[in-house]
C-alpha cells in the first residue's frame, strides 16, 4: 500500500515535531534493504518494507526500546552521540543528518513576534542591480523571492507584476501552469522544492506561515501532498538547471547559491552560462531585451 500523506497543518498552527520525527525515521528506515546494510534477508517472510526497527537498533548500537521511542516522536533527552549513531546506521546525507538533528534537538528560542517581511539590506540589492548578464536573485524563508535582478526577471518572469504574498517558489512551482513550460526536469524541480521547504520546516517547526503554505499546497496540489509524504530533505546549493524560455529556447546554467553571513535566512542565487556556448549567447539576447523580454515571449506567471 502506497504512504498516505501527512494531513495538511492547519492555518496559523506550526507543523507536529514529534509527528514530523517519526515519520521521517520510519521513510528512511523504509528505503534501506537489508543487503544494503549487510543483513540477511528473507524474501516473502519480510512483513515490512526495509529495515525492521530491531535491525536498525543493532546497526546503530542502541537497544530496540530506545530506538523504539525515538521513532514514536520521543527525541527528549537524546544525545548527539546517539543521533549520530543512527544517522550513520540510516545512511543519511548531510541534510538528512542536521535535519534529524533539528527534529530530535530543537533549540529553546524565547517566542518573537513574526516581523510582517523579510528584509534585503540595501547594499545587497545594490549588489544585485550591479550584477550584469547573470540572472540572480534572494530567497529567503518559506521559499519567498524576496529580490531580484533586471536579469532573473527576463529569465524567470517579472516578480514586480505579483502580489508581495504570491513571490514565492514553492506556490509558482506547484500553483502556476507556467513553471512547468520553464522547467525542462519538471519532476525533479518539483521534488527539490518540496525537499527545500522539508529542511525548513525541521528548522522552524513551530513557523505559522510555513504550516499555512503547506496547508494549502497540501489541498490544492496532489503532486505536492505525494512528494511531502516522502520526507525527503534537501539543502539548495550548485547544480545545472535546464530551462526552456518562449524567447530563446533551450539553456542550460549552471546555478550557485551564496548563504549571508549575516542572515542564514537568507541566500543569493546566481545563473551563468558556460563561455562561449549557445546558453550563453541566449544569455546575451536576454540581456538586451531585459524586462521587456518578459512581455516578448510571455507575460509574467500568476499563481
Amino acid at each position: 500500500m502506497d504512504a498516505q500523506p501527512d494531513p495538511a497543518p492547519e492555518p496559523g498552527t506550526g507543523l507536529d515535531r514529534r509527528a514530523e520525527l517519526s515519520e521521517f525515521l520510519r521513510t528512511r528506515r523504509a528505503r534501506l534493504k537489508p543487503e544494503d546494510v549487510g543483513l540477511p534477508d528473507f524474501g516473502r517472510h519480510r512483513r515490512v518494507p526495509g529495515l525492521r526497527r530491531e535491525e536498525l537498533a543493532q546497526l546503530a548500537g542502541v537497544s530496540v526500546a530506545y530506538y523504539t521511542r525515538l521513532e514514536q516522536g520521543n527525541g527528549r533527552n537524546v544525545s548527539a552521540e546517539v543521533l549520530d549513531s543512527i544517522a550513520r546506521a540510516l545512511r543519511l546525507t548531510d541534510a538528512e543528518h542536521a535535519h534529524l538533528t533539528h527534529l530530535a534537538k530543537p533549540k529553546q528560542h524565547k517566542k518573537k513576534p513574526a516581523a510582517p517581511t523579510q528584509q534585503v539590506r540595501g547594499a545587497l540589492r545594490q549588489l544585485l542591480d550591479s550584477i550584469d548578464g547573470v540572472p540572480a536573485y534572494i530567497v529567503g524563508r518559506r521559499s519567498d523571492i524576496l529580490a531580484w535582478n533586471r536579469m532573473a526577471a527576463a529569465l524567470f518572469g517579472d516578480w514586480a507584476e505579483l502580489p508581495a504574498q504570491e513571490r514565492n517558489w514553492a506556490r509558482l512551482v506547484f500553483l502556476n501552469p507556467a513553471s512547468r513550460e520553464l522547467f525542462v526536469e519538471w519532476d525533479q524541480k518539483q521534488a527539490d522544492m518540496v525537499s527545500f521547504l522539508r529542511m525548513d520546516a525541521g528548522c522552524h517547526p513551530d513557523d505559522p506561515r510555513l504550516s499555512a503554505l503547506v496547508g494549502e499546497l497540501s489541498l490544492k496540489s496532489e503532486d505536492f501532498r505525494r512528494l511531502w509524504a516522502r520526507h525527503d530533505v534537501k539543502e539548495k546549493s550548485h547544480g545545472v538547471k535546464r530551462l526552456r524560455h518562449p524567447l530563446v529556447g533551450d539553456l542550460t546554467l549552471s546555478f550557485e547559491t551564496f548563504h549571508m553571513a549575516d542572515d542564514a535566512q537568507q541566500s543569493l542565487i546566481t545563473y551563468h552560462a558556460e563561455p562561449g556556448s549557445p546558453s550563453a549567447e541566449a544569455l546575451r539576447l536576454l540581456a538586451s531585451w531585459g524586462r521587456d523580454a518578459t512581455h516578448a515571449g510571455r507575460t509574467a506567471p500568476q499563481a
